[in-house]
């Protein structure tokens, strides 16, 4: 039996931290790593085709589960490919592990070789180098804890010739579950409560906004009873979208994707109080969306300044979750109770509003998008995962897709990147491991990375992708005609794209008309296997959110 390595070592290592699935592509200076991982019982390794989409699918790994995802690069331009992957999950606060192997230490020469912490660092990412055996598995167990406790993508650089060498020390790991903090939930400070609850008492339109703070600390029960006790209506940012779904005073996203009628409630409003939310500048319209409201923050790391913007008045250190409790019991202990924006009114013309009232021609052999995304919202069932990239489309999405638990919609627009949602809905069709995802992406976005759907038959990934093609890169085509020019240069045609998904093994369908997807659904769900639907839709139909921003519509 021939000696552990380190390599060897460091897998068992990682096994020991809970990882369960691996994304990587193998190269010189992490080959030896990745393959003793595929020989630990239980291990499911996904070979991408692209370094950026093996980190992207750990992204949406992470996203789905809660826990660390891993991914694992080569050395020089394996590492270079992935730093908009690890800057999206940095400025989305996703804990991952990025094994990246590096160049050998003993090399007077190696052709790879690049200095990989300045550019892991600049992304936001933790950089942890192995420079020795003495200390390898103390930093694994650094990379992990950081990972969870921040928040963040960590890079960890192994040297390949230092993975080769014989493991000289006894097997024995403490994983970093061993010495991490225990969840704690921090309570506001008592007088700052009571000034909140003043200014609930002086209140009449009170709205509360939920972020992905809320979300993560399963604030909903919480803060739906705040909102009950002060008279508020109910809303979210864009990534904790559906966290109030069912409550009849809940307005759905807050700023760049309110509704009209939405926003003429906010604009009424004189007390806004952010509950696990940044605050920043497409929640609040850069502060325009409620301009004669106070603003109160309760956030476990609250801002003065974000986004250039002055977030709040008034800010809480608390978890969502405790702080509204907290303020909920001092309400009731001074007998505040309001009624506010709550009537049945309001509560039935909430339920009566639609995001976007404008018709559009829609041209022959296309559909409309606003229609796809409703007739994609009807068919698919409310417990699947919805993975959503970037584009003009995306405005479409969120305001369209209604009726599900904040826990099944992944965004990946934190980078204001494309070319992510592919990867994503990989990372997440194999967390979950039955099929129900479906991923919203455009034409443009899918281009980019087209050669994972190799990969999805490959690996024999089960998946639903619906493709939003407009023929070009959609974002610029309204942007260039919003300013009198012509979008020429960035619409490309739509080619065939379910005629390329079948050359990957892949089955692709196009739509070209309304009402065919009920039928196509019931195909994929006994097909049990990978499907793309190639939906055409028409370039002229402008999102309600593009037409207010670009456009100036009131």
């Amino acid at each position: 039996m021939s000696a552990m390595k380190l390599s060897d070592m460091l897998a068992q290592a990682f096994q020991a931290e809970g990882t369960e699935v691996l994304f990587t592509l193998m190269g010189d200076a992490n080959m030896y790593w990745s393959e003793a991982m595929t020989r630990l019982p239980g291990m499911q390794v996904i070979h991408a085709r692209h370094e950026h989409c093996a980190v992207a699918m750990a992204d949406g790994y992470a996203r789905a589960t809660g826990k660390v995802g891993v991914a694992s690069t080569t050395c020089g331009p394996g590492f270079t490919q992935i730093m908009t992957a690890l800057a999206i999950a940095a400025r989305a606060s996703v804990p991952l592990v990025v094994f990246a192997g590096d160049s050998p230490i003993s090399s007077a020469y190696y052709i790879q070789q690049i200095d990989m912490a300045p550019l892991a660092l600049g992304t936001g990412a933790h950089f942890i180098p192995i420079r020795s055996m003495d200390r390898a598995l103390d930093n694994v167990r650094e990379a992990f804890q950081i990972a969870q406790l921040e928040s963040r993508p960590v890079v960890l650089s192994v040297p390949m010739d230092l993975q080769k060498q014989p493991f000289p020390f006894m097997a024995d790991y403490i994983p970093s579950k061993e010495v991490l903090p225990v969840f704690q939930r921090p309570l506001p400070d008592p007088t700052l409560v009571d000034k909140l609850v003043d200014m609930i008492a002086e209140a009449e339109r009170p709205m509360l906004i939920a972020g992905r703070g809320a979300k993560l600390s399963d604030a909903r029960a919480a803060i739906e009873a705040l909102a009950e006790q002060s008279g508020a209506l109910l809303a979210t940012s864009l990534q904790a979208k559906g966290l109030f779904t069912g409550n009849p005073f809940a307005l759905d996203i807050a700023g760049a994707y309110s509704s009209d009628y939405a926003r003429e409630l906010f604009a009424e409003s004189d007390l806004v109080i952010g509950l696990g939310v940044g605050l920043g500048a497409y929640t609040t319209e850069s502060g325009y969306l409620y301009p004669g409201a106070r603003t109160v923050q309760i956030d476990i790391a609250p801002r003065g300044l974000w986004q250039g913007l002055r977030t709040a008045d008034l800010h809480l250190r608390a978890d969502a979750r405790a702080g509204a409790d907290s303020v909920t019991t001092a309400l009731k202990a001074r007998g505040v109770r309001k009624d506010g924006y709550r009537s049945a009114a309001i509560a039935a013309a909430i339920a009566a509003d639609v995001p976007d009232r404008k018709e559009f021609s829609i041209a022959p052999g296309t559909v409309d998008p606003r229609r796809a995304m409703e007739e994609l919202d009807a068919i698919v069932p409310k417990d699947w995962d919805l993975v959503i990239g970037g584009g003009h489309y995306f405005g479409i999405a969120m305001t369209h897709l209604k009726g599900r638990p904040a826990e099944r919609y992944h965004v990946v627009s934190d980078f204001g990147a494309i070319g992510n949602g592919l990867p994503a809905a990989i990372g997440v069709a194999a967390a979950r491991g039955d099929g129900k995802v479906l991923l919203i992406e455009g034409d443009g976005s899918l281009l980019m990375h087209i050669q994972e759907l190799e990969t999805i038959r490959r690996q024999g990934i089960r998946l639903l992708m619906a493709i939003i093609n407009d023929g070009g890169y959609g974002a610029e085509i309204h942007k260039f005609r919003a300013h009198g020019m012509s979008p020429e240069t960035v619409i490309h045609g739509r080619g065939d794209l379910a005629g390329v998904a079948n050359g990957f093994g892949v089955r692709g369908t196009s739509v070209t008309s309304p009402g065919r997807m009920s039928g196509l659904f019931a195909e994929h769900q006994a097909a049990n296997s990978a499907g793309l639907w190639d939906v055409h839709t028409d370039d002229t139909v402008v999102s309600r959110p593009y037409r207010r921003i670009h456009y100036g519509e009131a």
